[in-house]
């Protein structure tokens, strides 16, 4: 933690939170904004479906390789000057999307955009555990994945608009003035929040011993499958929007919004349900919880889809109720994760993405394709996702029944 943090902002907490959780939002908000308008892009540019999809994979595996660097980079020059390369980065490349005119330069300019935007989501970790100790840094880590949730859940409705009535193009010309008013926000707003003293050195060697510790540690592995996997058992369903919502359940691309409001819904509920929790409940205990949440969502989901003809009326609910589990439980997976290497906290927080986008690029490219044809096979899959990550947190309870013990002071 920084010593002079309570000199860096002197504004209320909550507009830190907001200025965080609209960086971290980036990255998802450039995903669902679009995702309405895949139909009119693949005609007008005479894409397939498969190809579509890349544009999906090529953003994910982008933002998982910079991930790698993201972090490493604000451990050694700073947090804020990280955060503004990648939002000049991110509007060139939003720019270069609206202009595309084939699939193949918008999958080159989706990728660049997918190496830019995980500046926001994993610097704005790293700045919250600069700036407050670990019960406080959990009410903060809540507070963004409240405000956080609520721009997937406009992020469609937007798009939709944009496609019905401008075409295409409008919505990354959107992003471009998203872009342009982030950068503007975070110059004037962000400080740095990185102690001289607590700078790393940025030689290779250092930065390779760094890496090794980390992916050496069973336990941050452990801990980043834990909190990264089961997101994809609700992210497939974003990624297979299009058929889930439009071919499955029969819904218009502006009718989308419902589903994103009911999982959003159940990210903002989780998430304050996690800050209520802090400094009150061991994080071992709330990250249980969350997982119980859901893996009975996650059953039920399968055994509905089992025995019921696809319905818009019950098929979004457990979604959002995973959604809800999911949230309860990050934060404090997530500070568990800050915490076990103090001095590598932006490394840390990279490479936690890395595992989490990584496993999203997966399901983007080869998963989604091949389960969106089916809402059980969705279902199974997702309950899949979900089973990958509780099986990393019972393994690391039972190696090292001591993380997340004692309530955070």
């Amino acid at each position: 933690m920084n010593p002079n943090a309570d000199k860096l902002w002197q504004a209320p907490r909550w507009a830190l939170a907001v200025l965080l959780a609209v960086l971290g939002m980036l990255g998802p908000f450039s995903i669902d904004t679009y995702i309405p308008a895949f139909s009119g892009i693949a005609s007008t540019i005479g894409a397939t479906p498969a190809e579509m999809q890349q544009t999906l994979s090529a953003y994910l595996f982008g933002f998982a390789f910079m991930n790698m660097f993201h972090g490493a980079l604000s451990d050694s020059f700073g947090r804020r000057p990280v955060v503004l390369w990648g939002l000049a980065i991110f509007t060139l490349a939003s720019l270069g999307c609206a202009l595309s005119q084939t699939i193949g330069q918008l999958v080159l300019f989706r990728a660049l955009q997918g190496l830019s935007t995980g500046a926001g989501i994993v610097v704005s970790r790293a700045v919250i555990r600069d700036m407050f100790p670990p019960a406080e840094a959990q009410k903060v880590m809540a507070q963004v994945t409240i405000y956080f949730g609520v721009a997937p859940a406009i992020a469609p409705i937007i798009g939709g608009v944009l496609f019905v009535h401008l075409g295409w193009h409008s919505v990354f010309w959107f992003l471009v003035a998203v872009g342009v008013a982030l950068f503007a926000a975070n110059w004037k707003l962000l400080p740095e929040t990185l102690h001289e003293e607590h700078r790393q050195s940025f030689h290779v060697r250092h930065l390779l011993r760094g890496y090794w510790d980390l992916c050496s540690d069973p336990r941050f592995l452990l801990l980043a499958l834990a909190s990264g996997v089961p997101f994809n058992g609700m992210f497939l369903y974003v990624l297979s929007a299009p058929a889930f919502l439009g071919d499955h359940l029969g819904l218009a691309p502006t009718q989308f919004f419902w589903f994103f409001i009911l999982t959003i819904g159940g990210i903002m509920s989780g998430a304050r349900s996690s800050g209520q929790m802090a400094g009150k409940v061991a994080p071992k205990h709330q990250i249980r919880h969350g997982f119980l949440i859901m893996v009975v969502s996650a059953l039920v989901n399968v055994v509905a889809n089992a025995l019921f003809a696809p319905n818009a009326y019950w098929a979004l609910w457990p979604l959002a109720v995973f959604a809800f589990g999911w949230a309860l439980m990050v934060p404090g997976v997530t500070l568990l994760v800050l915490d076990l290497h103090p001095e590598r906290r932006g490394m840390a927080s990279s490479l936690q993405a890395v595992i989490g986008s990584t496993a999203n690029g997966v399901v983007a490219g080869v998963v989604a394709p091949l389960v969106m044809h089916s809402t059980l096979a969705l279902a199974l899959t997702s309950a899949l996702m979900l089973g990958v990550g509780l099986v990393a947190w019972i393994w690391l309870h039972r190696r090292w029944p001591e993380i997340g013990r004692l309530v955070a002071a």
